[in-house]
């Protein structure tokens, strides 16, 4: 009879067993694939962050890019080119002494007599040396020379003439104390470069 009793849990216990050999079975296989369910979701929250920080970098770089194609068009529209140099890869200084070349002998046709001239390579208060200064070089001249009214007024019209783009900030001139006929001026100008 006991066996007859017995018999009717045997089935339940079996059961029970099972489920627990089962339980201890899977429980860490369970366990090992939830951490490699959360490091493969960790390393995919990674590579989206990745991702979108390169997107907004490429953002930046298309939006960087189309300014500078606009400010290349808007040059373009000005109807003068920027000097180009015959070599590339040279210093502010080389490559500007090409277009400064020109400067001069339009000073010595129009027999302009140049007292001094200081440079001032790339000023850090040019918008070209700011925004592109990758892209371009840039020589502020301030020229001390002394002309009469004829050969200054030839000198300037040549200049605004000039095949290249150029920036004329400013002129002063002033009468010579002693011979009002010739001047004293002081000019002021930015020449510009590709690179």
């Amino acid at each position: 009879m006991e066996n007859e009793k017995l018999k009717q849990f045997l089935l339940p216990i079996f059961l029970i067993v099972l489920v627990i050999a089962g339980i201890v079975w899977f429980t860490p296989k369970i366990i090992e694939q939830y951490q490699g369910y959360n490091a493969i979701k960790s390393e995919i929250q990674t590579k989206e962050a990745t991702v979108t920080e390169k997107q907004n970098t490429l953002e930046q770089y298309r939006a960087k890019a189309e300014q500078e194609k606009a400010q290349e068009q808007s040059n373009q529209a000005s109807g003068k080119p920027f000097y180009k140099p015959v070599m590339s890869g040279m210093d502010t200084e080389a490559v500007i002494a090409g277009e400064f070349a020109e400067i001069l002998q339009l000073i010595r046709a129009n027999k302009i007599k140049v007292r001094s001239i200081k440079y001032d390579y790339d000023p850090k208060d040019d918008a070209f040396v700011q925004n592109a200064g990758s892209n371009y070089n840039v020589a502020r001249l301030n020229m001390e020379m002394i002309a009469n009214y004829a050969n200054y007024d030839n000198f300037l019209k040549e200049m605004y003439k000039h095949e290249h783009f150029l920036d004329i900030q400013s002129a002063e001139i002033v009468p010579y104390k002693k011979n009002k006929r010739v001047l004293l001026i002081n000019f002021k100008v930015k020449l510009y470069a590709k690179k």
